[in-house]
Protein backbone atom coordinates (compact mmCIF):
# COMPACT_ATOMS: atom_id res chain seq x y z
CA UNK A 1 0.00 0.00 0.00
CA UNK A 2 1.43 3.63 -0.59
CA UNK A 3 1.05 5.88 2.23
CA UNK A 4 2.52 8.82 0.06
CA UNK A 5 1.69 10.82 -3.16
CA UNK A 6 4.46 12.45 -4.80
CA UNK A 7 3.31 15.71 -7.36
CA UNK A 8 4.73 18.77 -8.31
CA UNK A 9 3.42 22.13 -6.99
CA UNK A 10 4.29 25.50 -7.91
CA UNK A 11 7.47 23.47 -9.98
CA UNK A 12 8.30 22.36 -6.23
CA UNK A 13 8.15 18.32 -5.86
CA UNK A 14 5.99 17.48 -2.74
CA UNK A 15 5.06 14.56 -0.51
CA UNK A 16 1.14 13.97 0.27
CA UNK A 17 1.00 11.63 2.80
CA UNK A 18 -1.08 9.21 3.94
CA UNK A 19 -2.16 11.27 7.60
CA UNK A 20 -3.30 14.31 5.82
CA UNK A 21 0.57 16.21 6.42
CA UNK A 22 2.73 17.13 3.59
CA UNK A 23 5.87 17.46 3.44
CA UNK A 24 8.26 19.49 1.12
CA UNK A 25 11.32 17.48 0.91
CA UNK A 26 14.12 20.42 -0.66
CA UNK A 27 12.95 22.65 1.93
CA UNK A 28 13.11 20.26 5.04
CA UNK A 29 9.27 21.05 6.11
CA UNK A 30 6.45 19.53 6.91
CA UNK A 31 3.03 21.32 6.93
CA UNK A 32 -0.15 20.33 8.80
CA UNK A 33 -3.62 22.41 9.02
CA UNK A 34 -6.40 21.96 11.71
CA UNK A 35 -5.52 19.90 14.24
CA UNK A 36 -8.48 20.94 16.60
CA UNK A 37 -6.69 19.66 19.62
CA UNK A 38 -9.89 19.86 22.41
CA UNK A 39 -12.84 18.80 20.05
CA UNK A 40 -14.28 16.08 22.49
CA UNK A 41 -13.79 18.06 25.07
CA UNK A 42 -15.21 21.09 24.03
CA UNK A 43 -18.36 19.53 22.78
CA UNK A 44 -18.87 17.95 26.06
CA UNK A 45 -18.86 21.30 27.50
CA UNK A 46 -21.30 23.01 25.28
CA UNK A 47 -24.01 19.76 25.67
CA UNK A 48 -22.80 18.37 22.14
CA UNK A 49 -22.23 14.28 21.93
CA UNK A 50 -19.73 12.78 23.99
CA UNK A 51 -16.80 11.35 22.53
CA UNK A 52 -14.00 9.32 23.47
CA UNK A 53 -11.19 11.78 24.67
CA UNK A 54 -8.54 10.40 22.83
CA UNK A 55 -8.34 12.91 20.01
CA UNK A 56 -5.33 14.76 21.40
CA UNK A 57 -3.31 11.77 21.86
CA UNK A 58 -3.77 10.08 18.37
CA UNK A 59 -3.54 13.27 17.06
CA UNK A 60 -0.29 13.79 18.34
CA UNK A 61 1.09 10.08 17.72
CA UNK A 62 0.29 10.83 14.30
CA UNK A 63 2.28 14.21 14.40
CA UNK A 64 5.52 12.56 16.24
CA UNK A 65 5.34 9.78 13.27
CA UNK A 66 5.50 11.96 10.47
CA UNK A 67 8.21 14.45 12.39
CA UNK A 68 9.96 11.19 13.12
CA UNK A 69 9.66 9.67 9.34
CA UNK A 70 10.12 12.99 7.48
CA UNK A 71 13.19 14.46 9.96
CA UNK A 72 12.09 18.30 9.21
CA UNK A 73 13.98 20.86 10.30
CA UNK A 74 10.62 23.48 10.07
CA UNK A 75 7.09 22.49 10.58
CA UNK A 76 3.90 24.81 10.03
CA UNK A 77 0.63 24.46 11.55
CA UNK A 78 -1.89 25.91 9.21
CA UNK A 79 -4.19 27.31 11.86
CA UNK A 80 -7.37 26.25 14.31
CA UNK A 81 -4.44 24.12 16.69
CA UNK A 82 -7.29 24.18 19.03
CA UNK A 83 -10.92 23.41 19.03
CA UNK A 84 -11.88 26.99 20.46
CA UNK A 85 -9.46 28.87 22.98
CA UNK A 86 -10.82 27.24 26.19
CA UNK A 87 -10.12 23.87 25.06
CA UNK A 88 -6.79 25.14 25.15
CA UNK A 89 -6.79 25.55 28.86
CA UNK A 90 -7.98 22.00 29.53
CA UNK A 91 -5.47 20.31 27.68
CA UNK A 92 -3.76 17.76 30.19
CA UNK A 93 -0.07 18.70 31.16
CA UNK A 94 1.17 15.18 29.66
CA UNK A 95 -0.01 16.70 25.86
CA UNK A 96 1.36 19.81 26.32
CA UNK A 97 4.72 18.46 27.83
CA UNK A 98 4.78 16.27 24.41
CA UNK A 99 3.59 19.45 22.38
CA UNK A 100 6.68 21.24 23.80
CA UNK A 101 8.99 18.64 23.00
CA UNK A 102 8.18 18.21 19.58
CA UNK A 103 8.60 22.00 18.96
CA UNK A 104 12.26 21.22 20.55
CA UNK A 105 15.47 22.17 17.55
CA UNK A 106 12.70 22.98 14.80
CA UNK A 107 12.14 26.59 13.14
CA UNK A 108 7.89 25.86 14.43
CA UNK A 109 5.67 28.27 13.26
CA UNK A 110 2.09 28.58 14.38
CA UNK A 111 -0.20 30.41 11.76
CA UNK A 112 -3.04 32.23 13.23
CA UNK A 113 -6.78 30.27 12.46
CA UNK A 114 -10.02 31.96 12.91
CA UNK A 115 -10.78 29.40 15.99
CA UNK A 116 -7.57 30.21 17.77
CA UNK A 117 -5.55 34.20 17.31
CA UNK A 118 -1.91 32.36 18.43
CA UNK A 119 -1.42 29.21 20.50
CA UNK A 120 1.17 30.37 23.13
CA UNK A 121 3.08 28.37 25.69
CA UNK A 122 4.04 25.95 23.47
CA UNK A 123 7.37 26.86 22.10
CA UNK A 124 7.50 28.19 18.41
CA UNK A 125 6.47 31.10 16.95
CA UNK A 126 3.09 32.53 15.55
CA UNK A 127 2.63 34.29 12.35
CA UNK A 128 -0.25 34.64 10.26
CA UNK A 129 1.10 34.33 7.08
CA UNK A 130 4.72 32.16 6.20
CA UNK A 131 6.32 32.49 2.31
CA UNK A 132 8.86 29.96 1.76
CA UNK A 133 10.40 29.95 -1.58
CA UNK A 134 7.66 31.33 -4.27
CA UNK A 135 4.64 30.10 -1.82
CA UNK A 136 2.38 31.73 0.72
CA UNK A 137 1.46 29.94 3.51
CA UNK A 138 -1.89 30.88 5.70
CA UNK A 139 -4.88 29.42 7.41
CA UNK A 140 -7.44 30.76 4.92
CA UNK A 141 -7.09 30.79 0.81
CA UNK A 142 -6.77 34.73 -0.30
CA UNK A 143 -6.16 34.30 -4.16
CA UNK A 144 -3.67 37.17 -3.21
CA UNK A 145 -0.75 35.12 -3.46
CA UNK A 146 0.94 33.55 -6.78
CA UNK A 147 0.85 29.99 -5.22
CA UNK A 148 -0.46 29.42 -1.78
CA UNK A 149 -0.98 26.19 0.57
CA UNK A 150 -3.94 26.76 3.09
CA UNK A 151 -6.35 24.59 5.32
CA UNK A 152 -9.52 25.52 7.20
CA UNK A 153 -11.92 23.75 4.90
CA UNK A 154 -11.16 20.20 5.63
CA UNK A 155 -11.82 18.69 2.16
CA UNK A 156 -12.78 15.20 1.97
CA UNK A 157 -13.75 12.75 -1.51
CA UNK A 158 -15.51 10.23 -2.12
CA UNK A 159 -15.46 7.47 -4.76
CA UNK A 160 -15.65 3.64 -5.24
CA UNK A 161 -13.10 1.03 -4.82
CA UNK A 162 -13.49 -2.54 -5.00
CA UNK A 163 -17.07 -1.78 -5.05
CA UNK A 164 -17.70 -0.06 -2.19
CA UNK A 165 -17.67 3.84 -1.67
CA UNK A 166 -15.11 5.52 0.20
CA UNK A 167 -15.56 8.51 1.71
CA UNK A 168 -11.51 9.86 3.05
CA UNK A 169 -9.91 13.44 3.63
CA UNK A 170 -8.05 14.43 0.80
CA UNK A 171 -6.12 17.11 -0.15
CA UNK A 172 -7.17 19.65 -3.43
CA UNK A 173 -4.81 20.99 -5.77
CA UNK A 174 -4.21 22.97 -9.39
CA UNK A 175 -1.67 25.30 -10.71
CA UNK A 176 -1.77 28.07 -8.20
CA UNK A 177 -3.42 26.87 -5.16
CA UNK A 178 -3.44 23.62 -2.62
CA UNK A 179 -6.13 23.10 0.18
CA UNK A 180 -4.70 20.97 2.84
CA UNK A 181 -7.37 18.32 4.26
CA UNK A 182 -7.33 18.40 8.53
CA UNK A 183 -4.85 16.74 10.78
CA UNK A 184 -7.07 16.42 13.53
CA UNK A 185 -9.10 13.44 14.29
CA UNK A 186 -12.57 14.25 14.84
CA UNK A 187 -12.27 17.13 12.70
CA UNK A 188 -15.07 15.86 9.92
CA UNK A 189 -15.04 17.05 6.63
CA UNK A 190 -16.36 19.35 3.29
CA UNK A 191 -17.31 17.65 0.82
CA UNK A 192 -15.60 18.77 -2.55
CA UNK A 193 -18.26 19.66 -4.34
CA UNK A 194 -19.46 21.76 -1.83
CA UNK A 195 -19.75 25.51 -3.63
CA UNK A 196 -17.53 26.57 -1.32
CA UNK A 197 -14.75 24.56 -2.34
CA UNK A 198 -15.73 24.54 -6.38
CA UNK A 199 -15.62 28.47 -6.50
CA UNK A 200 -12.03 28.18 -5.04
CA UNK A 201 -10.69 25.54 -7.32
CA UNK A 202 -10.10 25.62 -10.93
CA UNK A 203 -11.70 23.01 -12.92
CA UNK A 204 -8.88 21.12 -13.72
CA UNK A 205 -8.36 20.74 -9.92
CA UNK A 206 -7.10 17.36 -8.83
CA UNK A 207 -7.70 15.86 -5.00
CA UNK A 208 -5.34 13.56 -3.43
CA UNK A 209 -7.04 11.19 -0.92
CA UNK A 210 -5.71 10.53 2.08
CA UNK A 211 -5.23 7.11 3.61
CA UNK A 212 -3.85 4.06 2.17
CA UNK A 213 -3.54 3.47 -0.40
CA UNK A 214 -3.01 6.99 -1.44
CA UNK A 215 -5.55 7.85 -4.81
CA UNK A 216 -5.26 10.80 -6.52
CA UNK A 217 -8.60 11.67 -8.81
CA UNK A 218 -9.99 14.45 -10.46
CA UNK A 219 -11.49 16.72 -8.05
CA UNK A 220 -15.17 15.59 -7.84
CA UNK A 221 -17.76 18.23 -8.52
Amino acid sequence: MRDNHTFTFAGHTMVARASGALHWPAEGLLVVSDLHFGKSERMARNGGALLPPYEVQDTLTRLDADIEATQPHAVISLGDTFDDMMAAHHLQPAHLDWIKALTLGRDWTWVTGNHDPAPTGLGGESAATVCCADVTLRHIASGDAQFEISGHYHPKASLRMRGRAVSRRCFLRDAARMILPAYGTYTGGLQCHDPALTRLMAPDARAILAGSPMVEIPMPR
